[in-house]
């Protein structure tokens, strides 16, 4: 028999817990430097309230050099447990270059179709690559 809990921690996480995104730019500045020492690219999603305000965030997969394997019961998993309102996505490219491929941009694609679908949002995917990033939204992708 499996038993599932949720477990609150009072820990600060990156600086954000408890504070609205303000855009984009925050997000990077949030995690470049946990993406900078990565030789793999990782995929994270960031768990927001109702009101914006950040609840956490899941590290969703661990890749490759060149590629995370994501799949929608994983992003939305930990924000149904959590009962999260919408999401932001995160993730590196290790090779420098933040513009999406046309790999993340299907994923993301998929990703929303499936949020819509269980009333979770995704508000943006910012893609992190050498001190520079691409925001879904800021490029009109969303």
């Amino acid at each position: 028999m499996w038993e599932l809990k949720v477990v609150r921690e009072r820990r600060g996480g990156y600086g954000l817990a408890g504070s609205p995104v303000a855009g984009s730019e925050q997000i990077f500045r949030t995690f470049r430097d946990r993406f900078l020492k990565l030789d793999r690219e990782e995929f994270i999603a960031v768990l927001l309230d109702g009101k914006g305000r950040v609840m956490g965030f899941n590290t969703v997969s661990v890749g490759s050099l060149t590629a995370s394997l994501v799949h929608p019961r994983e992003v939305f998993k930990a924000a149904i447990i959590a009962n999260a309102a919408t999401l932001i996505l995160v993730h590196n490219h290790p090779s420098g270059d933040p513009e999406p491929s046309a790999e993340d941009v299907a994923l993301t694609r998929r990703l929303k179709e499936a949020g819509d679908l269980l009333g979770i949002r995704i508000l943006d995917h910012v893609v992190i690559g050498d001190d520079r990033y691409v925001s879904f939204v800021d490029t009109g992708r969303f």
